[in-house]
């Protein structure tokens, strides 16, 4: 069947499928023909250094593709004869023309650089506003920086005190953080008001101070532990707080107070008969019993209470404190029972008062410690109105009437602290500060 050639006149189409070799070649010459002088397919740009093939017009230039067809190697072999009988023509050799470029120096050689403040005192111009963002913006990340750096020194400065007691599973590492967050936070709670006495028409602050300088000497007779004189007188100003008390049973109170104390804290309790005898047997079995059941009746058995001692061995621990500086602090501390104004401060802070005070006064130290600060809470200048108020205290331990703290700590088994170290005075002068 023959192939009709309408849509396509420019390309030859073979008659038939038979033929011998020479119509065969007749017909690819011709295919060859028609494909040399087809029109030119479009190609795209090509880029060599910059430069596309495109004419001065900008019309693309012809791109032949190459042909290697085996029919076409006649016409490649006529191709070298025709080249070497056409004369050749000169290259034009293109050359461009040489920039001269300037010597490479510094850039800022000959600048004249001008401060901002310089800039600011000698020019009648204002700053320019991008100037004065690049400024605020390098003052902003300064700040920053100081900032960070006071952290890291805060950080490596502190210490932790539990980190040699982990294996000791009596030290309770996991949960002693916890267990002084909500002592502190029930501290206030658990004391008296400092000024019930306002609400006693028969007993004043006077009194109290005489019956709490007594008990401290019947503790140390009974050779009783240090927790149990503490809680003996946060009783003892509870219940005055809400019970109005006759003069004549003030001592009553305090020997019950002492009584319930120690059957709280200590391992063998005093007997009821051993009380009435210290007493000088002003009161009978029966008096005291009675008491007992009304005092813990209006205390509504609330006897775990946080005291001064508890925070004392937290804070002694923190400071990193010898056997002279313990000593010295619970010596402040039974200083400030005695007396009725203190009730003012929370124990937290008589406690932490009451260390920094022996550190001053021993001369260990004159600064309250980022690890101090950390467990404890306050910083120095919140302790120094309660040191202060200590170091009066201890200036008239040994001159006053009331002085069995200072016969108790004046003992070798005290290290004789009263004796040896003299008060902090110099925390009183304004110079300090």
């Amino acid at each position: 069947m023959v192939g009709s050639d309408e849509n396509c006149q420019r390309v030859a189409r073979p008659s038939n499928l038979r033929g011998v070799m020479g119509s065969s070649r007749r017909a690819l010459s011709t295919i060859n023909g028609n494909i040399v002088e087809a029109p030119q397919y479009p190609c795209k740009l090509r880029k060599k250094n910059g430069i596309t093939d495109k004419n001065v017009d900008g019309d693309m230039n012809p791109i032949h593709r190459p042909v290697t067809s085996m029919v076409d190697s006649c016409c490649l072999r006529k191709y070298p004869a025709q080249v070497v009988g056409k004369p050749q023509q000169p290259t034009l050799e293109v050359t461009k023309p040489v920039v001269e470029t300037a010597p490479k120096r510094n850039e800022l050689e000959g600048a004249i650089i001008i401060d901002v403040e310089d800039y600011k005192s000698t020019s009648d111009h204002a700053v320019p506003m991008s100037v004065q963002h690049t400024e605020a913006m390098m003052e902003e990340i300064d700040r920053m920086d100081e900032e960070i750096e006071m952290e890291e020194i805060e950080k490596t400065s502190i210490v932790d005190i539990d980190s040699a007691d982990k294996k000791n599973i009596l030290a309770v590492v996991e949960y002693i953080d916890g267990i002084h967050a909500y002592y502190k936070k029930i501290e206030s709670s658990a004391c008296a008001p400092p000024n019930y006495m306002e609400q006693q028409f028969d007993i004043n602050d006077r009194m109290r101070a005489i019956l709490i300088d007594w008990l401290i000497e019947v503790h140390y007779k009974f050779e009783l532990m240090e927790e149990t004189l503490y809680l003996t007188v946060n009783l003892i100003d509870r219940f005055l707080a809400v019970q109005p008390v006759v003069r004549k049973k003030l001592q009553l109170v305090g020997v019950t107070a002492l009584f319930l104390a120690c059957k709280y804290e200590e391992v063998s309790v005093p007997v009821v008969q051993d009380l009435i005898l210290i007493s000088d047997k002003a009161y009978t079995g029966i008096e005291v019993l009675e008491m007992e059941k009304l005092m813990i009746n209006t205390l509504q058995f609330k006897l775990s209470v946080p005291t001064t001692y508890v925070f004392m061995k937290r804070f002694l621990k923190a400071a990193q404190s010898d056997k002279k500086v313990e000593l010295l602090s619970f010596f402040m501390t039974e200083l400030c029972l005695v007396e009725y104004e203190t009730l003012r401060f929370p124990p937290s802070m008589l406690a932490a008062a009451a260390i920094f005070n022996a550190q001053c006064t021993l001369g260990v130290a004159k600064e309250w410690t980022k690890t101090c600060e950390k467990y404890s809470n306050y910083t120095r200048d919140q302790l120094l109105e309660c040191s202060k108020l200590m170091v009066t205290f201890h200036q008239k331990a040994a001159t006053g009437r009331l002085n069995a703290v200072h016969r108790k700590y004046s003992i070798s088994k005290y290290g004789f602290v009263a004796k040896l170290f003299p008060p902090a005075s110099f925390l009183l002068e304004a110079s300090f500060f």
